[in-house]
């Protein structure tokens, strides 16, 4: 069972969540996207630990709940020195329990990601595809840009050799 919080104090809205036990805390850390943040505040004079859910290392040899850190500069360090009820209330107004199936929500989280990628992908393929086109035209465009200029008939209109004996009679 997971409890499932919204803070609406910050914009966008805060989602937030966590496993009824610690049991339910280690598929959580199994099943956790990238975008999560793992905290806790349960006791008053306690340091609560910020980090990136891919900062988190969990090995086999580790005790249920226990966990530890692939890079410890990654952490944040607060130190709470007493629990603040307000903000507890609050969060508990927005309380929602749920047994989600978390493997499934990360496989449709990740599959998301993919499409949003893939989508990101495409658009950046055409825009440049679009761009070499247009490079390509005005490449064309300045090497024939004097084609016209020596086509037959601007050259025999051009020639002195074909003018009547009497045109320079018109000069003035």
């Amino acid at each position: 069972m997971v409890f499932y919080f919204t803070s609406n104090v910050v914009e966008p809205p805060a989602f937030i969540y966590v496993g009824k036990d610690k049991e339910e805390n280690e598929d959580l850390i199994k099943y956790g996207l990238e975008a999560d943040v793992w905290a806790g505040n349960k006791k008053d004079n306690i340091t609560v630990i910020y980090t990136p859910w891919s900062n988190l290392l969990k090995t086999a040899s580790m005790a249920t709940g226990q966990v530890s850190f692939h890079n410890p500069k990654l952490t944040r360090k607060i130190f709470v020195p007493a629990r603040q009820n307000p903000i507890v209330n609050r969060l508990n107004k927005t309380k929602v329990e749920k047994y989600p199936d978390l493997m499934a929500e990360k496989e449709e989280y990740m599959s998301q990601r993919r499409k949003e990628e893939r989508k990101r992908r495409e658009e950046k393929r055409i825009a440049e595809k679009k761009e070499r086109k247009e490079r390509e035209e005005l490449k064309w465009q300045k090497e024939h840009a004097y084609d016209d200029l020596m086509s037959e008939e601007n050259v025999y209109q051009s020639s002195n050799q074909n003018r009547d004996e009497s045109y320079l009679d018109d000069f003035m």
